[in-house]
């Protein structure tokens, strides 16, 4: 059997690189061309020195990219470029969109949330959102994946099946959020020098950040009503990493163990989403360059109340590695193939 044939629209971002990174070991995938206008030319190694010796063919533009005879697409381009180049391409490719572009089901809301209209609402009614352990059934027979983000995978991985157990609050949901440096991309911006982030942390995004509808239009389809979210986003000076604190209102009486209970249910069988056991804090450390995700449970204080801690890679879990892991389930493969990397600690 032939191997998938891949192309990397964008390889010369940080998602690019850790595609690259990740695929390059996958034993069905053959990277067959990757793109990075700015880079174009350029070998991998010269981008990304810890990716040289790898046999890797040069970077080319993306006008230059051929899709006749590619299978799988990974699409890594900026918010707001990605739905006119994926309109351009021939149906037969699938194709897994790392940006924004498509994960606002509501074009409205896209146009609302990014500042201009969606330019292939024809296409956004194909696209599946793909946190891959809620929606795999969706994602086997999908086309086009809206590969989630990477706060949005922290927070719904936790919340969804607690909401449709009905053991946590539809109101007055708190999602304390902090990410590593990486997830503001790789482009050189005042905001994200050393002298900036270092030996300090601030939240940014606040109550208008683009990934609260995103969550909220997940956990609004869990709970089946509307859901609005209070979410503020933080930088925290680290490469990667993402730990989401989240405080919910209990409901029926339900206290930590039994939140535990329910998520033990919904994950227990899955590779890579894990929940820890009682009075464990899970930390960024301890999901480090893999795919997985951890949860915590604590009770509140406050009676009626719980805390639930939610971390994972941004650059992985949060981005690349679920964007490898909806391939592998769309194309019929073991879903840890390429993903099978323990957490890198210390």
């Amino acid at each position: 059997m032939s191997k998938i044939k891949v192309a990397i629209v964008g390889a010369s971002g940080y998602t690019g690189a850790e595609l690259v990174r990740l695929l390059v070991r996958h034993p069905e995938v053959d990277i067959a061309v990757m793109s990075a206008d700015r880079k174009a030319g350029q070998s991998m190694g010269e981008v990304f020195p810890h990716l040289g010796g790898l046999g890797l063919l040069d970077l080319v533009s993306l006008d230059e990219v051929d899709y006749s005879n590619i299978d799988v697409v990974f699409c890594g381009l900026p918010h707001g470029t990605t739905q006119e180049v994926i309109s351009g391409m021939p149906k037969h490719v699938k194709i897994i969109d790392l940006s924004a572009d498509f994960r606002l089901a509501d074009v409205d809301a896209y146009a609302e949330w990014y500042g201009h209209a969606h330019q292939a609402p024809d296409l956004q009614t194909e696209a599946v959102y793909g946190i891959t352990e809620l929606a795999r059934d969706a994602v086997k027979g999908a086309r086009l994946i809206a590969n989630p983000g990477c706060y949005p995978t922290s927070a719904q991985l936790p919340l969804v099946p607690l909401l449709k157990a009905g053991q946590v609050s539809a109101e007055d949901i708190i999602i304390d959020a902090k990410s590593g440096v990486s997830g503001a991309g790789r482009g050189p911006k005042e905001g994200t020098l050393f002298t900036e982030v270092s030996e300090a942390v601030h939240a940014y995004g606040v109550a208008n950040h683009r990934h609260a509808p995103e969550i909220e239009q997940g956990l609004s389809n869990a709970a089946g009503k509307a859901i609005i979210v209070n979410f503020t986003p933080h930088l925290i000076p680290m490469n990667r990493g993402i730990l989401s604190s989240i405080y919910v209102k209990t409901a029926g009486g339900a206290m930590a163990a039994d939140l535990r209970a329910t998520l033990e249910a919904a994950y227990g069988n899955e590779s890579f989403v894990r929940v820890v056991p009682e009075g464990v804090s899970p930390a960024t450390r301890h999901v480090r360059g893999s795919n997985h995700c951890l949860i915590g449970v604590f009770d509140d204080r406050v009676k009626g109340r719980a805390i639930i801690l939610s971390v994972i890679d941004n650059l992985v879990k949060g981005a690349s590695g679920q964007a490898i892991q909806n391939m592998n389930v769309m194309c019929g493969l073991e879903e840890t193939l390429g993903l099978e990397q323990e957490p890198l600690f210390p």
